[in-house]
């Protein structure tokens, strides 16, 4: 059996993709899109869920980033491409490439990723059978055309040829603005000669494999794709992942239980004998046996596996062997159940059941020198050989008792040290329990006396509160006194800006008065010495007009 899946088979980026197949003999009546994955099994795919930024967070974060120079631009972006100019996904997967592309060309960026963005939201599918369908028309569109080639493709504008990859491989990542492949590598993957699993991007058929999966099955990948169901995932060092023995070509487990791959069958080892737990690869039609391969997986990763995971990996192992009729594989399936429930109800921790697991395949390997010696009990062998075999045999088992011996040893200096250490430590939360008892009666102390002090600041704040109230009505009280001071001062003013405009008015007609009679009396003096009759007349006039003024002004002021 294959050692445990490594990383290094799949590449260095660690991010999830879509899982979709790429294999036209599936059902054409779901479209491959990338939120909809096989649901036979429970777990397959299961980390192939799309985790590449929405269609929304993606037009969010652009309009943050570049809000300053693009505000308005964006709003404007239908009203400036004219409705002959427009193109629609629907365009792009049925009109020529070149034609489409010279159009694009003269296209604004906004447009452009306005175009993006819709097939984002059609492959996510958050319309449900509404979006299923305008994929599955998409898709059916353009798979059905013979002139998209590798060289028709060269001419193609990279927005186009991003929505033509995505359409036909149904993979939203190809138009994730952080991923940017090369034009060659985008039209090897439309034209199935390179993996479309971003993280791996091999040249196929991987390994140059001449099996028949790897000819004859579009865009399929050896190195990081399942045989069965065509998806890839990125999940390495667990018993998710069955690879041949002989081909090297890998199976999700899932996927070999539902199509009934891992049975009962002849050793692989001795070719004959009692049978046991075998994978049979439907790339090659051999068989690998599963138990090493489990101990292997396990003896390797489990280490590193956090609680969940081993959790996980004993659910593996138990689906595998539950309907083993090996001795070996039975013990192996009840020792799985009996560690995931003591896992879930608390009695084991993931280390103790780990090192139980790990210990109990030391004891399987112990078991297996004696159920080789019945297997072949049924021959003859000469005496010596005999002996030598049983020396052998009684060797192998005195090893491997001193090896199980030296871990219960070492197990039990364990235990007892850790017993030691969480007596030490209870003592020690027990003196921290005294510790934190005092500094809460501490606390209590403070928070009551901070209490006291909240009140007296809420009392001196109340009345602090009435006095400024009390001051706020003065003043306006003091502001209503002075409005009306005001008032009366301006009447005042007016009043005695009146009289002296009044006495200066009745000095001035006083001074007219007296001028003019002056006047008159030196005018009479001349008549009387045979003066003008007409100038006369006039003064006469003058002095009418101003004894009505005379009288009045005496009436009016007293």
């Amino acid at each position: 059996m294959l050692p445990p899946r490594q990383q290094s088979r799949v590449g260095g980026l660690q991010t999830s993709l879509s899982l979709v197949s790429s294999d036209p003999r599936l059902s054409p009546e779901e479209p491959r899109s990338n939120s909809d994955n096989n649901r036979d099994s429970p777990t397959e795919s299961a980390s192939s869920r799309e985790t590449w930024p929405t269609a929304d967070a993606i037009a969010a974060k652009k309009m943050e980033n570049g809000k300053a120079e693009n505000d308005g631009m964006e709003q404007s972006v239908i009203r400036r491409v004219s409705c002959a100019d427009k193109i629609t996904l629907q365009d792009i997967a049925r009109e020529r490439v070149d034609m489409i592309s010279e159009k694009m060309e003269h296209l604004p960026e906004e447009f452009l990723e306005e175009l993006k963005n819709g097939l984002r939201v059609i492959l996510e599918g958050g319309n449900g059978s509404q979006h299923r369908e305008e994929f599955f028309i998409l898709q059916k569109l353009v798979q059905s055309r013979t002139d998209l080639t590798a060289k028709t493709l060269l001419r193609a504008h990279r927005v186009q040829l991003e929505i033509l990859v995505a359409i036909n491989t149904g993979i939203l990542g190809f138009m994730h603005p952080s991923i940017s492949l090369s034009q060659n590598s985008l039209i090897e993957i439309f034209v199935y000669k390179r993996c479309r699993n971003i993280a791996c991007q091999n040249q196929l058929p991987a390994d140059d494999c001449t099996c028949e999966i790897c000819t004859n099955r579009n865009g399929f990948c050896n190195l990081c794709m399942c045989v069965i169901c065509n998806k890839f995932d990125f999940e390495v060092n667990t018993c998710r992942w069955i690879g041949c023995d002989l081909c090297s070509h890998w199976t999700h487990t899932d996927c070999a239980i539902r199509d009934q791959l891992i049975c009962m069958g002849p050793s692989v080892k001795s070719g004959a004998g009692p049978s046991e737990m075998v994978f049979r690869c439907q790339a090659c039609n051999r068989t690998s046996e599963l138990l090493g391969w489990v101990k292997d997986v396990f003896q390797h990763c489990a280490p590193s596996w956090n609680g969940e995971a081993l959790m996980r990996e004993l659910d593996f192992v138990s689906r595998i062997f539950q309907g083993s009729k090996d001795p070996r594989g039975t013990k192996l399936f009840w020792k799985c159940k009996e560690l995931k429930e003591k896992m879930k109800s608390g009695i084991a921790e993931s280390k103790a059941a780990c090192r139980a697991i790990l210990l109990f395949f030391q004891e399987l390997e112990v078991e297996s020198p004696k159920s080789l010696e019945n297997g072949e009990s049924g021959r003859l062998i000469a005496p010596q050989e005999a002996c030598n075999r049983i020396a052998e045999v009684v060797q192998e088992a005195i090893r491997k008792m001193d090896m199980v011996a030296d871990e219960k040893l070492r197990m039990f200096k364990k235990a007892r040290m850790a017993l030691d250490s969480c007596d030490r430590e209870l003592a020690d939360k027990a003196r921290e329990a005294a510790e934190l008892k005092m500094e809460r009666q501490k606390r209590k102390l403070q928070v009551e006396e901070l209490e006291r002090i909240v009140r007296l600041k809420t009392a001196e704040a109340e009345m602090f509160q009435s006095k400024a109230n009390e001051a706020k009505r003065e003043a306006e009280r003091l502001q209503r006194i002075a409005l009306a001071k005001q008032d009366k001062s301006e009447e005042e003013y007016t009043s005695n800006y009146l009289k002296q405009r009044l006495s200066e008015a009745e000095a001035e007609k006083k001074y007219l008065y007296e001028k003019i009679k002056l006047q008159e009396s030196s005018r009479t003096s001349q008549g009387s010495s045979g003066g003008d009759p007409s100038q006369m007349l006039l003064f006469s006039k003058i002095h009418d007009l101003l004894q009505p003024n005379e009288r009045h002004s005496l009436r009016t002021n007293p």
